[in-house]
C-alpha cells in the first residue's frame, strides 16, 4: 500500500469525485450555455472539494448518461480541456475516469498528468447498457504503449448497474483479479452512484486482498464513514458531498468540511 502514502499523502484517503456535466455529444449536453457552463460548474466543485479538505480528486464524466463502453473522441477531448483549464487551480493529487472506456481513461491520464484512474478493467457483465465485455490484456498493453506505466489502476470489481454473467463468488473474483492483473487497488461499489457499498462484501474483498488496497466506491456518508474506513483502505466519495446529498446537485463545501473533520478525527484514533 506504499503508493497510497506516497501519492495521496495519508492513510485511509478520501478521493472526492468531481462530476463533470454532460459532454458535447451526450443527450443532456447544455447546448445553449456550452463549454462555459460546463467549466463553471467544474470549477465550483473543484474549489468546494479542495476547500473542504479532501485528500485527492477524481474527474469523471458522470453526467454522460447513459454511459458507453467506448466513448467518442469528443468526450476525452472535452475532459482534457476542462482539466487543462483548471490545472493551475488543482492543489491535490488527482485521477480520471472516462465512463466506461479503459483506453480513453488511460489516454486522458497521460494527457493531463493524472496519478491514478478508476475503471472496469475485467469481467463480462449483463448491464443496463447491454452486454459489457472487457479485455484487460489489450488495455494494459495500450497503457505501456502510451507511456502510462506509472499511472495507478483502480479496478472496479463490482460495477454499478451490472452483474457478472458467470456465477462467481466475489472472493474468487478478487483473488483471481489480483493474481492475473496485479491491480493497484480494488473498488467495491453499490448498485448506483450514491448507493451504499455492502460492508459484508467490502470485508470479504479486504480479507483476501493482501497488500492490494481496497476502496469503498459508493455510498460512503457521514453516518457510515467510520465503519467503511475501518474495513477499507480508503473511500471514493461523490454524492454525499452534494447539496442535500443529491446526485444532480453541485458540491456543498460545508458538507465536505463536516465529512472530512470526521474522517480526520477517525484517522487520528485509528493510527
Amino acid at each position: 500500500m506504499n503508493w497510497i502514502k506516497d501519492i495521496l499523502k495519508t492513510n485511509k484517503p478520501i478521493i472526492a469525485m468531481c462530476h463533470l456535466q454532460a459532454m458535447p455529444g451526450d443527450p443532456d449536453f447544455d447546448r445553449m450555455n456550452g463549454m462555459k457552463k460546463l467549466l463553471e460548474k467544474a470549477r465550483h466543485d473543484l474549489h468546494a472539494l479542495q476547500n473542504g479538505g479532501v485528500d485527492a480528486i477524481m474527474f469523471s464524466n458522470e453526467f454522460s448518461l447513459p454511459y458507453q463502453t467506448k466513448v467518442g473522441t469528443e468526450v476525452t477531448a472535452t475532459m482534457a480541456r476542462v482539466i487543462g483549464e483548471l490545472m493551475s487551480e488543482i492543489s491535490v493529487p488527482f485521477g480520471v475516469n472516462v465512463l466506461w472506456d479503459p483506453k480513453a481513461t488511460i489516454d486522458l491520464a497521460v494527457a493531463t498528468g493524472a496519478k491514478f484512474v478508476r475503471e472496469v478493467f475485467t469481467g463480462v457483465y449483463s448491464s443496463d447498457f447491454g452486454l459489457w465485455n472487457t479485455n484487460f490484456g489489450d488495455v494494459v498493453r495500450h497503457r505501456s504503449h502510451v507511456g502510462a506505466d506509472h499511472v495507478k489502476l483502480l479496478f472496479n470489481i463490482v460495477p454499478e448497474a451490472a452483474r457478472y454473467i458467470g456465477d462467481r463468488h466475489i472472493e474468487d473474483i478478487a483473488r483471481s483479479t489480483i493474481f492475473n492483473c496485479k491491480p493497484d487497488g480494488l473498488c467495491v461499489s453499490g448498485l448506483t452512484a450514491g448507493a451504499e457499498t455492502n460492508s459484508q462484501i467490502l470485508n470479504i474483498v479486504s480479507s483476501v486482498a493482501g497488500n492490494t488496497p481496497v476502496f469503498a466506491n459508493t455510498g460512503v456518508r457521514l453516518e457510515n464513514v467510520e465503519e467503511q474506513l475501518s474495513i477499507a483502505s480508503g473511500a471514493i466519495v461523490g454524492t454525499t458531498f452534494k447539496i442535500d446529498a443529491k446526485f444532480e446537485n453541485l458540491v456543498d463545501e460545508n458538507r465536505v468540511r463536516a465529512f472530512m473533520k470526521k474522517v480526520k478525527d477517525f484517522r487520528r484514533n485509528f493510527d
